[in-house]
């Protein structure tokens, strides 16, 4: 995820990056700038006065697709910021089951260290699940086994109570929902359906703008067009992005940063000048 100032404009729009949509759409805004100046000087020196101007429907058809790609942005964006939600919950289970366990636990116990490393390894390898294809071997899941093996092992031992091992559950439980969660958002994309059409409307719309606009503009169609598909095919880009937010594209949430965090605070607080394993 990239780091920025909200709050400088002219750097933000003079900026170019990796992933910035001006990059990625130039050879289309380019092709589609020499088919509407080819269809102006159609109209002007081959088939003069063939074209008719309907510029209005073209209005009344973009007030459309704005819903449409209105509706698409905000669904992916609910989608970014529900993976950011699961990951703070994460974070915050992460935490508080650090320091219940250093309240529960005697300093210098054996199972500090250990525990602190297994709640470090969930995360980070959370992290490269949901990156990853479909192995065989869950291991979210079986670092999650681990620790609810581990507790129950220091219960058994007597160095947990029965009450605290209930105090311990809902944070336990708290990583295999964040996990289910995260899995929902990344194997359920938009349906295919809806984005098929929505690209076949923008390509129709632009595609047809030209037509419609070169008896009022004339030349000035080229930039008119580029300009509005610039906009259009940017917000279906960004919402395409965002929808799986768990990735290692430039706006993607930044897990990587997240789960670093976490295995720092949990090892302040379990391990305690034990070196890192």
């Amino acid at each position: 995820m990239i780091s920025y100032g909200p709050k400088s404009w002219w750097g933000l729009i003079f900026k170019f990056h990796k992933s910035d949509t001006f990059r990625r759409l130039l050879p289309a805004m380019l092709s589609l700038a020499l088919f509407s100046a080819g269809i102006a000087y159609a109209d002007r020196h081959l088939l003069p006065n063939q074209l008719k101007s309907t510029t209005a429907l073209h209005a009344l058809l973009g007030f459309v697709i704005s819903m449409l790609l209105v509706f698409r942005t905000n669904t992916a964006y609910e989608r970014w910021w529900e993976g950011r939600r699961l990951w703070g919950s994460l974070t915050n289970a992460s935490r508080n089951l650090a320091l219940k366990l250093d309240a529960f636990l005697p300093s210098g116990h054996p199972s500090r260290p250990q525990i602190a490393g297994l709640i470090g390894a969930y995360a980070d390898s959370l992290t490269r699940h949901l990156r990853a294809a479909a192995t065989a071997e869950h291991r979210p899941n079986r670092i999650a086994a681990q620790l609810f093996a581990e507790t129950a092992r220091l219960r058994d031992r007597g160095d947990l109570s029965g009450d605290q091992l209930l105090c311990l559950n809902p944070d336990l439980s708290a990583f295999a929902e964040v996990c289910g969660g995260c899995e929902r958002i990344q194997k359920t994309p938009i349906p295919y359906s809806y984005s098929l059409f929505l690209k076949k409307f923008i390509f129709l719309y632009i595609v047809s703008m030209p037509f419609c606009f070169v008896p009022e503009f004339h030349y000035w169609t080229a930039l008119i067009t580029t300009l509005v598909f610039y906009v259009l095919a940017s917000l279906e880009l960004i919402a395409e992005e965002i929808e799986n937010p768990f990735g290692e594209d430039a706006n993607d949430l930044p897990t990587d940063d997240i789960a670093a965090s976490i295995r720092l605070r949990v090892r302040e607080l379990l391990a305690r000048g034990e070196p890192e394993r």
